[in-house]
C-alpha cells in the first residue's frame, strides 16, 4: 500500500505532533511496512485518554465548517451521513481531510452509510431490497451488485456500509422483514457472504446486523424481547453470523436493540464478547445500533444512568456508541470507575479496522472514484438484472406470458401499479416516483396499438372505496386485468406517510391492508382474466388470490427498475426464475409458517386441518401448512430431474443429478438440496436447506448439477457451543421447493 500522506505532509504532521522528532523520521504507526498490530500499539501509546474516547464515538456529518470546533482538533471514530444528495455528500467527505491536517496524529474518520439496497444518498442507484436479493437464489449476482454499490460508496467517499441484515424472517408481522434475506438460515448465510464479499473486496467495510436474534420480536413489534432458549440461539440465530464471520470476515458487527430471553443484548458480555469474539472468532469492531447503549437505561430499565449504560456496554464489548452515552467514559476513567485497559481494548479494535481499510496508507481523496460512477448506465442495468431474477411466479393457469400481438387493451390497476415502491433504507420519498412503475413498464413494452387503461382503484392503507368503480370500469373495457397490490414503506429519514411495512411499521394483521381485497373481488367479478402482482415487503395472507387469480406473481420491492422487470416478465421477454424465500401463511393465525419446523409442530393427528365448511382438528378451519412454501416458483419452461446419486465421505456429502429443460425456451432452474435427520436426540427440523444451485439451461438441453454439503452442516450445537454429529441415518433430498421433492436417498454416517 502506498502512504496516505505525501512525504512533505508527513513531515509537517510529525513536526506538529512531536517537535523533538528528527526531520524525516517516519513514526512507526505511519510506516505501511510494519504489521497492523505494531502500528496500532505505537499509535495507541501516543494518544491521550481524551483522544481515545473520541475514537469510540460517532457523529453525523452535518456542516463541515463546524467539525474542528466540535471535535477540538482531536478527531472522531466514525461519522455517518444520511441526509444529502450524492454530490453534496462527496463535498462533505472531501472536507474530512481536516481529520488528517488538523489533528495531532492525522487519524482519519471512518465514514459510514446505509447500503442495504444501494447507497442511501439521493441519486444513487436503487437496487432491489434485501428480500428480493434473497429470492434470486443467486449469491454470485448479489456479489456483483454489491461490488457496484461499493464503487458508488467510494465515489462518495464512504468506506463502510451498515449492512447486511442477518435477521431471520419468521415473524411476518415485523415491519423489517423486507430487510432480511428470508426465513432460512442457510440461504441467509450464503447470500450475506456474497453481499459482504462484493463490498469488502472492493474496499468498503460491511457491518452485518443485528447481533443477535433481533428479527423475531414478541408480537412482531419492533425491538420487543425475543423469546428462545440456548439451543435455538445456537442452532438458529447464531448460524448466519457464524457462517458469514467465518467465510467473509466482515470488519464490523452492529449490536441490536432487543433482549434475548430477557437479557438486553447490547449490555451482555456473554453475547458481545464470549460468544461473538470467543466462539465465533469475530476480530473486527462492534458498532451500536442507534441509541442501543442508552436504551439499557431508557428502554430495558436495566441500569439507572447513562454512565452505567456506557460502562456496561463498553465492558460487554460495544466499541463505538452511536449516540451520547460514551461521552461519559472519560470522566468515569478519571474517577476510577472504568479501567483504561477497557478503553484501550475498544480503541484498538477501531484503529485496527481503519488500518485494515488502508485509511492511513492512501490519500482518501485520491481513492475516490469519479462521481459519474453513481447511477451509471451499467449499474442501472444491473439493478434491472437483479429485479429480473428476484420476481417469483407462484400461480399461472395458462394466462402468462401475455402475447402483446393478441391484445387490444390492458387494465393496469391497484395502489402499487403507478408507483415504484422502494422500501425502507432507500433515498426515495413517498410522494415521488423515483423509478419505473408497473404501468410505466407496461407502456414501454406493449405495442402502441395496445391501450393501457390505468386506474388506482384504492390506496394501499385506508378504508376508502370511492375509487374502486373507476378500476372496475377500466377492467370492463380491457382484455386482461393486471392488479398491483401490497404494502408500502419508506426510510424513516424520508418522511414515511401511511407506511404498512418497514422499520417501526409492524402489522397486527397479515391481510391485505385497506380495501385492496375488495378491489380484487370487484375486478374478478368483471369476468376478465386477472393477473395479481404483489409488490410488497413481506408475504401476506392471500388464500383468495390462490383460489381466484389466473396468475400470481410476487415482486419484493424490486428497486428502481422494478416496473420494467415485472412488465417484461408478464409479457414473456424475461423468463421468471425467482424462488420463494419466505413462506406465505394462509391467515394471520397460521403464522409463523416457515418450512423448517420441528416434527412436533405439525405432524400430529389430523395434520391437514379443516375448512370453514368442514371443521376438523389442527387447525379447525384451515390447514396448518403454508399457502405457498419456501423454495416455490414457476417459469415459462419445464425441467426434469434424473440420475440422482449421493456419495459421502467423512467430510463431505456429494449429490449429483441431471436436469433437462423439456420446455420450449431457455430458463433458469434452482435445484435445492434438503437434509433431514430422522432420529435425533434433540428436535431437528423436518427438512433443512443445505445446498442449492441456480443453472441456466437452453431449451432441450441437459446439464449435470453437483451439490456438496460439508458434514459439519449435519451437526448441531449443544449447551456450551460444542457441535456434535450423531452417527446414523440422514435423508438427502433434492427438489424444486421444500415441498416438491423429486428424489431422496438415505445415507449412514
Amino acid at each position: 500500500m502506498r502512504s496516505i500522506l505525501p512525504k512533505v505532509f508527513t513531515l509537517v504532521l510529525v513536526s506538529f505532533a512531536f517537535s523533538s522528532a528528527e526531520a524525516g523520521q517516519l513514526l512507526p504507526y505511519l510506516d505501511s511496512g510494519l504489521d497492523i498490530e505494531t502500528r496500532v500499539d505505537d499509535l495507541l501509546s501516543r494518544m491521550t485518554l481524551h483522544e481515545k474516547v473520541l475514537q469510540l464515538q460517532n457523529r453525523q456529518t452535518g456542516d463541515p465548517s463546524d467539525f474542528d470546533s466540535r471535535f477540538e482538533g482531536y478527531g472522531i471514530g466514525t461519522v455517518h451521513d444520511m441526509d444529502h444528495h450524492a454530490a453534496r455528500c462527496r463535498e462533505i467527505t472531501d472536507s474530512l481531510d481536516i481529520y488528517m491536517s488538523r489533528t495531532r496524529f492525522g487519524i482519519p474518520a471512518l465514514t459510514c452509510v446505509e447500503g442495504i439496497q444501494g447507497i442511501l444518498q439521493d441519486s444513487c442507484t436503487i437496487f432491489p431490497h434485501a428480500l428480493a436479493q434473497g429470492s434470486t437464489f443467486n449469491p454470485a449476482l448479489i456479489a456483483t451488485m454489491t461490488a457496484a454499490c461499493a464503487a458508488e460508496a467510494k465515489a462518495l467517499g464512504m468506506r463502510q456500509v451498515l449492512s447486511p441484515v442477518l435477521d431471520i424472517a419468521r415473524e411476518l408481522r415485523w415491519g423489517r422483514v423486507e430487510e432480511t434475506f428470508g426465513e432460512d438460515p442457510f440461504l441467509i448465510a450464503e447470500t450475506a457472504t456474497a453481499f459482504v464479499d462484493g463490498y469488502q473486496s472492493n474496499g468498503v467495510a460491511c457491518m452485518p446486523k443485528h447481533f443477535v436474534a433481533h428479527g423475531t420480536p414478541t408480537g412482531g413489534l419492533n425491538c420487543a424481547n425475543v423469546c428462545g432458549g440456548e439451543r435455538e440461539l445456537r442452532n438458529l440465530y447464531l448460524y448466519p453470523f457464524a457462517k458469514v464471520i467465518s467465510n467473509a470476515a466482515p470488519m464490523a458487527i452492529m449490536s441490536c436493540y432487543s433482549a434475548y430471553d430477557g437479557v438486553p443484548v447490547s449490555g451482555s458480555r456473554r453475547f458481545m464478547t464470549d460468544i461473538l469474539r470467543g466462539e465465533l472468532g469475530f476480530d473486527g469492531y462492534v458498532y451500536s445500533d442507534w441509541g442501543s447503549v442508552d436504551r439499557l437505561k431508557t428502554f430495558h430499565h436495566a441500569v439507572a444512568t447513562s454512565e452505567e449504560a456506557a460502562r456496561q456496554s463498553l465492558i460487554a464489548g460495544i466499541d463505538v456508541d452511536v449516540d451520547d452515552a460514551y461521552r461519559t467514559l472519560e470522566q468515569q476513567v478519571t474517577d476510577g470507575i472504568i479501567e483504561v485497559a477497557d478503553i484501550d481494548n475498544a480503541v484498538r479494535r477501531v484503529l485496527c479496522t481503519k488500518f485494515r481499510l488502508g485509511l492511513f496508507d492512501g490519500d482518501a481523496a485520491a481513492t475516490k472514484l469519479p462521481l459519474d460512477t453513481v447511477r451509471c448506465r451499467s449499474h442501472v442495468a444491473l439493478a434491472k438484472a437483479v429485479a429480473d431474477e428476484s420476481a417469483i411466479l407462484l400461480e399461472n393457469h395458462g394466462l402468462l406470458p401475455l402475447d402483446p400481438t393478441k391484445l387490444k387493451s390492458v387494465a393496469v390497476v391497484g395502489p402499487n401499479a403507478g408507483m415504484a415502491v422502494m422500501g425502507d433504507y432507500s433515498w426515495a420519498r413517498p410522494d415521488r416516483n423515483e423509478g419505473v412503475s408497473l404501468v410505466d413498464g407496461l407502456r414501454a413494452v406493449l405495442p402502441e396499438n395496445v391501450t393501457v387503461n390505468y386506474a388506482e382503484g384504492c390506496d394501499w392503507w385506508s378504508r376508502d372505496t370511492s375509487m374502486i368503480a373507476e378500476a372496475v370500469e377500466a377492467a370492463r373495457k380491457s382484455d386482461v386485468v393486471i392488479a398491483a397490490v401490497g404494502t408500502r414503506s419508506t426510510f424513516l429519514g424520508r418522511g414515511p406517510k401511511n407506511s404498512t411495512s418497514g422499520e417501526a411499521f409492524d402489522l397486527s394483521s397479515l391481510e391485505l391492508p385497506g380495501v385492496q381485497a375488495r378491489l380484487l373481488e370487484a375486478l374478478k367479478a368483471t369476468g376478465k382474466p386477472l393477473v395479481v402482482a404483489l409488490i410488497a415487503g413481506k408475504p401476506l395472507a392471500l388464500p383468495w388470490v390462490k383460489e381466484n387469480a389466473d396468475a400470481f406473481i410476487v415482486q419484493w420491492y424490486g428497486g428502481e427498475q422494478q416496473g420494467q422487470a415485472l412488465a417484461e416478465i408478464i409479457t414473456g421477454k424475461v423468463n421468471p426464475s425467482g424462488r420463494l424465500n419466505v413462506s406465505f401463511p394462509r391467515s394471520t393465525g397460521n403464522a409463523p409458517c416457515y418450512y423448517n419446523y420441528y416434527p412436533t409442530d405439525r405432524e400430529y393427528g389430523n395434520d391437514r386441518g379443516g375448512t370453514p365448511d368442514s371443521p376438523a382438528m389442527h387447525y379447525i378451519f384451515e390447514s396448518p401448512y403454508a399457502l405457498w412454501p419456501f423454495g416455490a416458483g414457476k417459469g415459462y419452461t419445464d425441467f426434469e430431474y434424473s440420475d440422482f446419486k449421493v456419495a459421502a465421505t467423512d467430510s463431505i456429502v456429494t449429490a449429483t443429478l441431471k436436469v433437462t429443460n423439456t420446455g420450449g425456451r431457455e430458463g433458469k432452474e434452482v435445484v435445492q438440496l434438503y437434509v433431514s435427520d430422522p432420529v435425533s436426540s434433540i428436535l431437528t427440523p423436518v427438512r433443512q436447506l443445505k445446498a442449492f444451485s441456480k443453472v441456466g439451461i437452453a431449451a432441450g438441453e441437459q446439464t449435470v448439477v453437483t451439490l456438496q454439503v460439508p458434514v459439519e452442516e449435519l451437526m448441531f450445537s449443544v449447551d456450551g457451543g460444542a457441535k456434535v454429529l450423531e452417527h446414523g441415518d440422514f435423508i438427502i433430498a433434492v427438489g424444486r421447493s421444500s415441498d416438491d421433492i423429486r428424489f431422496s436417498e438415505t445415507i449412514t454416517l
